[in-house]
């Protein structure tokens, strides 16, 4: 199990540096946490809640609301197919039997090289692109057969390297705000004015 590593500690602290109250920077620091292990350890849960000062307890209770964030080991690419109506109505099922076929895996499990889970997913917002499914949180649309067939062999080969970070990457560039350009860590009451570097009512109207 393992806490954020030297590296990450500083980046962490960047982070929580950006917010008038240290946990509000929990979630960012989760995901900080997923990106370097590719799943939410124990270790990093009590570690994130020293760097906020909060208990594991109440980091768990966060890190459990959401879907993404996984606590145990997932595969380096994770496939969620959706299963709502939209997707049902135009092949979701056929589409996930079909994804079972070719990894060899039933829903909820791992390939045994630890490349893929498989996974049913809820509504992914494309209602209107069904049937669905993403790999990593990165989307895919109108999803046939064949398509599936071309996502997964294009993992496999590393052809999709350059689209589809490993799972717990959430982006590739890291945010990093000058600190001439920074709203400040000012507590949201105490707050009387709009940040210096937002133009005023006039200047913006220019």
């Amino acid at each position: 199990m393992a806490r954020l590593n030297e590296a990450n500690v500083v980046y962490a602290k960047e982070i929580i540096g950006r917010y008038p109250k240290a946990r509000s920077a929990t979630i960012p620091l989760l995901h900080l946490a997923q990106q370097q292990d590719g799943y939410v350890t124990n270790e990093a849960i009590k570690h994130i809640g020293e760097l906020v000062g909060a208990t594991s307890a109440e980091i768990l209770g966060t890190a459990t609301f959401y879907e993404m964030f996984k606590f145990e080991p997932v595969g380096k690419y994770l496939i969620n197919i959706c299963s709502t109506l939209s997707c049902a109505l135009l092949g979701a099922d056929e589409l996930m039997h079909h994804a079972e076929q070719k990894l060899g895996i039933k829903a909820g499990s791992t390939t045994p090289d630890g490349m893929f889970t498989l996974e049913h997913a809820e509504c992914q917002a494309a209602c209107t692109e069904a049937p669905c499914l993403q790999v990593n949180y990165r989307h895919r649309y109108r999803v046939t057969s064949g398509d599936l067939d071309s996502l997964i062999d294009g993992l496999q080969n590393g052809r999709l390297d350059g689209d589809v970070p490993p799972h717990g990457t959430v982006a590739r560039v890291r945010q990093h705000i000058p600190s001439e350009r920074a709203v400040g860590v000012v507590p949201p009451d105490d707050v009387v004015s709009a940040p210096e570097w937002m133009p005023a009512p006039a200047e913006a109207q220019k």
